[in-house]
């Protein structure tokens, strides 16, 4: 400790803003040198489960809740007027709002440029309905990261108007974690922030059916429509996209039935979660097209191809299962991913394979394959990127695809499997490397000892039979004859 007392106060300050703020001012009892220096850091991270312990039921007692917001505005009654870059507060234990709202205002004028707040209000704890963010946050001149997350619907920004005027003028990143956000019109929200360059919303709700995302700065974004289970959703009507400067995107939303502008030419990293209303639209995307009447919701799905057609430059991409059942519709026009190094699949046994043929021959440069679980409902358009139907071209399209690395996640140890694993062995030309990583949670034959003794032998013949060296990579809680790493070879 004292090589530590002996640097510079700056430097000092610089570690102390690493530690939750509660640990801080703990410092101040080591020395006299110490005693005032927490009050100094630029940085607080406030965390009340430190004081109140919910999980022991101290949350519930009023004199420790009040010793926590004591504590609070003893902190910020200590630091005065001193300057403050990041603040991040984490309330979730019934602390009123007004308390929270005056922190807040406390730190705006100080100049803070980093907020994040993790807050959660019942509605005993606000005397009007939902919770209100202080009207300071939004005449900010110096925030520049906002991050939100709350258990409660997130609608202030909604009800404030978003698009009618410019808000927040620095601020660069927005990111919103609820169970339910009302925003509007995203097209109005990004107007809202006229430098915001990352954005997150996560369990948002459209307004309208017919949506636009539309920013000529717009880096990173990040989107995900709330779908409750209890309630019915219709499918939107059409999802534009004008983004010219953007690298990456996060969208889950079910499937439109038209993405009329996909403009994205930058984009280097994508994940796309496309999702289906209904088992019967599941249904309908397997049958033939003969089959579907004129006009039907199902067949405008096609449409999903312009949106894959803007996404086209990616050097990474990922997808779910849904939306590989999306794609099966659009196999024919699905365009070449021409700079695609990595490729990810999410693999669901109530889910199908259609689209993975014709992605595997349309990605000429791919590296690198990583497949989240290898079971997934068997069609008869699962081509041969599969071994589950016998055909005549077996393997053609894995032959023609050049990935040199698989990764296989949420391994079983089943029959099936290993089938696939072995029909990948043998059909990748330049395949030389694959990891296999056993499920960590669910269902696993591995946990019997004749499965994991077979499973061990077939990996040992595999690096044999192949020039690919294969690895199966698992937790050492399985059973105590795997080793330290947790491998096979």
């Amino acid at each position: 400790m004292d090589r530590v007392s002996n640097l510079p106060d700056e430097i000092r300050c610089h570690i102390l803003s690493f530690l939750p703020t509660k640990q801080a001012a703990l410092t101040s009892a080591l020395s006299k040198s110490w005693r005032n220096l927490w009050k100094l850091v630029p940085n607080l991270d406030i965390d009340d489960s430190e004081f109140l312990h919910p999980e022991v039921g101290k949350g519930e007692r009023d004199e420790i809740r009040q010793s926590f917001v004591d504590f609070v505005d003893g902190v910020l009654t200590l630091q005065g007027d001193s300057p403050i870059d990041k603040f991040s507060l984490k309330c979730i234990t019934r602390v009123h709002p007004s308390c929270v709202n005056r922190w807040i205002r406390n730190v705006l004028q100080r100049g803070v440029s980093d907020l994040t707040l993790f807050t959660d209000f019942s509605s005993d704890d606000s005397e009007e309905e939902g919770y209100n963010l202080p009207e300071d946050m939004f005449s900010s001149r110096k925030l520049v990261q906002l991050k939100i997350r709350s258990e409660n619907c997130v609608d202030w920004l909604w009800r404030r108007g978003v698009g009618s005027a410019s808000l927040l003028p620095m601020l660069k990143t927005l990111d919103i974690d609820s169970d339910l956000i009302f925003c509007g019109k995203v097209e109005l929200l990004l107007r809202s922030f006229p430098v915001l360059e990352e954005l997150r919303l996560a369990n948002t709700e459209w307004t309208d059916l017919d949506e636009s995302i539309s920013s000529a700065i717009l880096r990173k974004l990040s989107l995900s429509i709330n779908l409750s289970e209890d309630e019915e959703f219709g499918n939107p009507k059409s999802i534009s996209f004008d983004t010219p400067s953007l690298l990456y995107l996060n969208y889950a939303d079910l499937v439109a039935e038209d993405y009329p502008l996909v403009n994205m030419g930058k984009l280097f990293e994508a994940r796309i979660n496309l999702m289906l209303a209904t088992e019967d639209q599941v249904k309908r995307v397997r049958a033939p097209n003969h089959d579907l009447l004129e006009g039907d919701i199902v067949l405008k799905f096609g449409n999903a191809v312009k949106l894959m057609n803007g996404i086209k430059n990616v050097q990474k991409l990922s997808l779910t299962a849904d939306t590989l059942e999306v794609l099966s519709l659009c196999c024919e026009s699905m365009p070449v991913f021409k700079n695609l190094k990595m490729l990810g699949i999410e693999s669901e046994e109530g889910r199908g394979w259609q689209a993975m043929p014709v992605l595997l021959r349309n990605c000429p440069h791919l590296e690198t394959l990583i497949i989240e679980g290898l079971l997934h409902y068997e069609t008869d358009k699962c081509g041969d990127a599969c071994d589950c139907i016998s055909r005549e071209d077996k393997g053609h399209s894995l032959t023609s695809c050049p990935v040199k690395m698989i990764e296989i996640q949420g391994f079983r140890g089943t029959v099936k499997e290993m089938t696939m694993i072995k029909h990948f062995l043998v059909y990748f030309p330049c395949l030389k490397e694959m990891k296999i990583y056993v499920a960590e949670n669910g269902p696993t034959d591995l946990r019997f000892p004749q499965v994991s003794d077979l499973i061990e032998q077939l990996m040992e013949e595999y690096n044999k039979s192949s020039s690919c060296n294969v690895e199966l990579l698992v937790s050492d809680i399985l059973s105590e004859k795997w080793t330290a790493e947790g491998r096979i070879l």
